[in-house]
């Protein structure tokens, strides 16, 4: 790599034609606004408008105009007077009461029907005739069981000296009123609403929605009871509109006044008498507002660089147009809109947060996740490329120049083909499809060509170790193609190439060698995996001192699967202890039976070195050897050299707490790998066991020879015995005695067998021995 001076660089932003395409959801749009006109035609979100109308008057409350009395028949009332219903002489002592004080005019909201009394009803006639502004309510009366209304009217007898007002009104599941109607056909003949003829704002016109910012405790308010006895003064009425009507529960004829609790029936004729006196709200509906939810979700789909402050916008224009709409008289209906305001919303979100997962985060290039996601057809060649001194190349660089350095490299990787989409993953990765019957090999040639010349960025030159790998084109999924393609590219960077193909061989052996430890776990379970055991003799003697379990497995596919395979890739993948303890618990049974019998017979145990991570190693091994009941010092554990030990020290404390256990300690393959000098210094081992490329080549090869003759000494001048493994002839077998070898393992003594078999020729040795 060479670098030069640095210096403040410009900072390039990647080509247009780099980034993901973005198109226009129509499709996506059309969807939300046919969901926000059902939701707003079904009138789904009604009981979230009536909240934001309750919050909305709630903000602007206001005080009542004083125009309005209402004459309370409350508690007290009904304490000082008598219990409900009163009679007509006492309705019309009110009545006559409150005329004598004043009143515009007088609205009774207790509904007179049909005869009583001669003279309660004379007395009553005369309170109406005497003051001939009285008005008295018509309504229907419903069915609860049919659901049928009949029209309810006071006593004709009254109807001569009284005008007649209607009271019906609508409410919600709630038992909220917000419209009234402003008249009515009684008997064909219009009739006024008690608000309309309250406010003098007579006429007919669609039902206009009540004021509830207007605040009901502000109307002027009397109990009946102090009109009755004269508590009252004399001006309270004066050139007001009075009306009577029941306030205590226990009558009833109660309603939700919105943002109150439930009031009397007479505030809601009051409050929509308040509203008709300021002047009646015009109703619009929710289409205003959801039109212009609709027009800000559009620019923002034009513009989607706006939608940061457009969105946001588009809530608080619709939310303040509510409050703003309900001070100017219009009645609104915002909901249909922040419904479509917050679908699109969280469809923008979701959008964003998937546009995120699809690009690098550093470089807004699309990633690899973007590629997977790529409609690309399954046919074309896909060509994968690695920076393989990237990592070095961006620690040698401000963080500044990265941008630039990347937008150097899709620059040349997309010469001549300015609008190929380049995907990009991390530590130098790129990747991209090309035609189909396209030159690749003449393709990548030139472009390995153009990464000659060191790339210039912020301010340095840096050279670019760059290799290619090409899949070209099956029907797998596009992420394990790409994968398989960047395979082939450091294949190429590792065999010196400039590019390299894809090998479908190689995939078929990764799969099936993945497949492997997939199926091991169940392979033991079901009892594919079995233990075999290779003699292990003295030199001088013969006789059979222990053997060496070997794990087997016997596939009901493939047959029999080689130990190099299964056992390295369950070391590698950190999959070994099942492996291990299974082994181990078959070798101690077997051992321990073979020492009932009488016959002294050691085992030997392969133990990765990986294991000795786990603390609780040891009393797992005291727990199976208590279990057979075998003597601590016929188990032999030999040490594979595939990892190195912890250099913290915590493998050798296991080690010397499975020697203080008694197990002795072999360390295997002794001389290669990891195996060496240092591993006899550290590891307590009884046993060294001389690697067979030594053994085989002992014979034939002088150096050999000697390297295995000074292991010797070396292992009996410091207490160990040692185990020449791979002896295959007599002829080496003779050399390892005349070199003072201990024990020997190798087709020569003992192929591996089966467990009876061993036990077989132990049984037989001891009969020899013994005639």
């Amino acid at each position: 790599m060479r670098q030069a001076e640095r210096k403040d660089g410009m900072r390039s932003e990647p080509s247009s034609s780099t980034l993901p395409k973005r198109r226009f959801p129509l499709r996506n749009f059309a969807w939300m606004v046919l969901l926000s006109l059902a939701f707003g035609a079904l009138q789904i979100g009604y009981p979230l408008e009536v909240g934001l109308w309750g919050l909305r008057n709630y903000v602007r409350q206001q005080p009542a105009s004083g125009q309005f009395v209402f004459v309370a028949i409350d508690d007290k009332s009904l304490s000082d007077e008598g219990a409900w219903p009163w009679s007509r002489r006492l309705q019309a002592r009110l009545l006559s009461k409150v005329d004598d004080l004043g009143p515009a005019r007088i609205f009774q909201d207790v509904m007179p029907i049909g005869p009583s009394t001669a003279q309660d009803d004379l007395a009553f006639s005369n309170a109406l005739k005497k003051s001939g502004k009285i008005w008295l309510p018509a309504r229907y009366s419903s069915d609860h069981q049919s659901g049928t209304k009949t029209l309810a009217l006071p006593y004709k007898e009254f109807r001569r000296y009284a005008k007649t007002g209607w009271i019906w009104v609508e409410y919600d599941f709630l038992g909220a009123v917000w419209s009234i109607d402003r008249s009515a056909l009684v008997n064909g003949e219009r009739v006024p609403s008690f608000s309309a003829a309250m406010s003098g704002r007579l006429g007919d016109g669609p039902p206009y929605r009540v004021d509830y910012s207007i605040d009901p405790a502000t109307i002027p308010t009397v109990s009946a009871s102090d009109v009755l006895s004269g508590r009252v003064r004399a001006d309270f009425f004066r050139n007001r509109v009075a009306i009577i009507g029941p306030a205590a529960e226990r009558i009833g004829d109660s309603y939700l006044i919105p943002g109150h609790d439930r009031m009397p029936g007479a505030l809601v004729h009051i409050l929509g008498a308040e509203t008709l006196l300021k002047g009646p709200p015009a109703a619009v509906g929710w289409l205003p507002a959801w039109l212009l939810a609709s027009l800000v979700i559009a620019a923002a789909l034009l513009r989607p660089r706006r939608i940061a402050w457009l969105i946001p916008a588009g809530f608080a224009g619709v939310i303040g147009g509510g409050f703003l709409l309900d001070r100017l008289a219009v009645a609104a209906e915002i909901v249909p809109a922040l419904f479509l305001l917050t679908v699109c919303s969280a469809w923008f979100a979701w959008r964003k947060f998937r546009e995120r997962g699809l690009t690098n985060i550093r470089t807004g290039l699309p990633n690899l996740e973007a590629l997977r996601a790529s409609p690309q057809d399954q046919a074309r060649p896909m060509i994968a490329a690695r920076v393989q001194n990237f990592a070095e190349v961006v620690s040698a660089m401000p963080r500044e120049a990265e941008m630039e350095f990347i937008t150097q490299i899709i620059k040349r990787l997309t010469v001549g083909h300015e609008e190929r989409q380049i995907f990009q993953g991390d530590e130098g990765i790129f990747g991209w499809f090309t035609d189909s019957g396209a030159p690749v090999g003449n393709h990548l040639e030139a472009l390995h060509s153009l990464f000659r010349q060191p790339v210039n960025a912020g301010g340095g030159s840096f050279d670019v170790a760059i290799s290619f790998g090409v899949e070209l084109g099956s029907g797998r999924a596009l992420t394990n193609r790409f994968g398989s393609a960047l395979v082939a590219a450091d294949e190429a960077w590792a065999e010196g190439l400039r590019w390299k193909y894809h090998d479908p061989a190689r995939q078929e052996e990764a799969t099936w060698r993945l497949s492997l430890l997939s199926q091991l776990d169940a392979a033991i379970d079901n009892g594919e995996v079995w233990v075999a055991f290779q003699p292990q003799v003295r030199i001088n003697g013969g006789d059979t001192l222990g053997a060496e379990a070997l794990a087997r497995w016997t596939h009901p596919d493939k047959g029999p699967i080689s130990p190099s395979e299964f056992i390295a890739a369950a070391e590698q993948q950190d999959r070994i202890a099942k492996l291990t303890l299974f082994v181990l618990n078959r070798s101690v049974a077997l051992a321990a039976s073979v020492n009932q019998r009488g016959i002294h017979f050691g085992i030997a145990v392969n133990l990765s070195a990986r294991m000795l991570a786990d603390p609780d190693l040891p009393r797992m091994i005291e727990e199976v050897l208590r279990r057979h009941g075998l003597p601590p010092q016929r188990l032999t554990l030999e040490l594979t050299e595939t990892a190195a030990l912890d250099e913290n020290g915590r493998d050798l404390a296991v080690l010397d707490t499975l020697r203080a256990l008694g197990v002795r300690l072999a360390i295997d393959d002794y001389g290669t790998g990891l195996s060496t000098l240092d591993y006899l210094k550290k590891i307590p081992a009884t046993e060294l066991k001389i690697d067979q490329s030594f053994i085989k080549a002992m014979r034939l090869s002088r150096s050999d020879r000697l390297m295995v003759q000074s292991t010797i000494s070396l292992a009996h001048s410091l207490g160990r015995t040692v185990l020449a493994e791979g002896v295959e002839d007599q002829a080496t077998l003779e050399m390892l005695s005349e070199l003072g070898c201990d024990m020997a393992q190798g087709f020569v003594v003992g192929r591996p067998m089966a467990p009876r078999e061993l036990i077989q020729r132990l049984v037989g040795e001891r009969r020899r021995r013994a005639a």
